[in-house]
């Protein structure tokens, strides 16, 4: 297996009765990477987690905030009106001028893309078109332009072939880690498009764990329960810190660990309450601002790492999520997407987001040794982070503060104790 996190989004259109089109050009502010402002949609993307947790049990999380910032920029090309703000409002570009976001977003994704062979990124667009619709040129060129979304036409009627194209579609971006993405019953006769985002990360860690380290380790899960799992084990240089709530509400003191991709620019933040305290009194204090705090207070020290192997995926409906932060009438037929095209009544029908993470020994495929410390059990001095029981984690740029996934470890990858054949997992 390759560890990797892979990411697809995707909203749907449909129609129903009559619209008219007002053909809307956007001022492009351009603004050049080097002023790339801080990224806006910490807060939306910490809305999300809550709304998802809030729903989850005890289920593993994971969802790309970027991807769906993007999905919706995508739509917000093509909407005006209520439709519009109450994207802008959610999202968090609601203070900045119009049409700016399209700018922010298109620098976000440029900062991933930068030819850096120390990691692999694809952040892929694209938009299926009902044949014989007449979509707004200028629309479908901003898409190109802020998005670089591929546009294709399709025939929503050939419902299971539609399937097939865009999940072909989707594999491809994906390393094929993300399949079967959509079944025929997604669309009905009334779809007129279906917007789909894919992102793909692979990386390397900069001091990758020595496979020979890695042991078979109880994991305490949330509910009491203990599954076998995989320890990984290092001591080496990371950014660590340790924070308290200053209320006893998530358990007191808790610990932050970023451990850098290759190349730096990449990291996986994860945050462990202490042993005997469940993630779920440390998750109501994760908020936007802290996600900031945590980032720069973490210092570069010794730790003592054990982390489990895991293995994430989840398929989310966004329909529900979105409307619950307040970005409803895209969904209804009160929506007003006219910049898109003069077909009637467009609306979307629905908004899917899959995402896979897998965190291994290297943290990459086709990693290579890179110079490692040799490890004696001795007395240690150094802080320990012991990721034996549930954490929070991001993967964020470093550069641009924005966050590519966040998500949860509620139970890591399961080991049967009597299978020594740790290789052939």
């Amino acid at each position: 297996t390759h560890p990797s996190v892979v990411c697809a989004a995707m909203l749907i259109l449909d129609v129903l009765s009559p619209l008219l089109l007002l053909s809307i050009l956007l001022p492009g502010y351009g603004c050049r990477a080097a002023d790339i402002p801080e990224d806006t949609t910490s807060e939306f993307s910490v809305r999300l987690y809550q709304r998802l947790q809030a729903a989850g049990g005890q289920d593993n999380i994971i969802f790309s905030p970027l991807s769906v910032a993007v999905a919706l920029g995508m739509v917000e090309l093509g909407a005006r009106g209520a439709s519009l703000e109450e994207i802008r409002q959610a999202v968090g570009f609601s203070h900045l001028l119009p049409g700016v976001e399209f700018s922010l977003l298109q620098n976000l994704t440029a900062a991933l893309l930068d030819d850096d062979s120390h990691y692999v990124i694809r952040f892929a667009n694209s938009l299926f078109l009902q044949e014989d619709v007449t979509f707004n040129p200028e629309f479908l060129h901003l898409m190109k332009k802020y998005f670089r979304a591929d546009v294709e036409t399709v025939d929503f009627s050939e419902s299971s072939a539609v399937a097939e194209q865009i999940n072909k579609w989707v594999e491809n971006h994906t390393d094929s880690k993300i399949r079967a993405l959509l079944s025929a019953d997604d669309f009905s006769s009334v779809t007129r498009l279906t917007l789909v985002n894919a992102v793909y990360f692979r990386g390397s860690w900069k001091n990758q764990f020595r496979p020979e380290n890695t042991r078979t380790f109880s994991f305490s899960r949330d509910d009491g329960s203990e599954v076998q799992t995989l320890m990984m084990y290092q001591q080496g240089d990371f950014y660590y810190g340790e924070f308290s709530d200053g209320s006893q509400e998530a358990g007191g003191v808790y610990q932050v660990l970023e451990m850098p991709y290759e190349g730096e620019d990449m990291s996986m933040m994860i945050v462990l309450p202490r042993q005997e305290v469940p993630l779920a009194s440390l998750e109501p204090i994760i908020k936007a601002p802290l996600l900031e705090e945590w980032a720069n207070n973490v210092k570069r020290q010794k730790v003592e790492i054990y982390l489990p192997r895991f293995k994430v995926e989840q398929k989310i409906d966004l329909k529900d999520t979105l409307q619950e932060l307040g970005i409803k009438n895209i969904f209804t037929n009160n929506a007003d997407l006219s910049a898109m095209t003069d077909v009637e009544d467009l609306y979307i029908g629905k908004a899917v987001q899959k995402a896979y993470l897998e965190v291994t020994e290297e943290g990459a495929e086709g990693a290579v040794g890179s110079g490692m410390i040799a490890l004696t059990r001795t007395l240690v001095l150094y802080p320990q982070v012991m990721a034996d029981h549930p954490f929070f984690f991001i993967i964020r740029n470093r550069r641009t503060g924005s966050i590519l996934f966040m998500g949860r470890v509620m139970t890591p990858e399961i080991i049967d104790p009597n299978d020594h054949a740790f290789d052939s997992m």
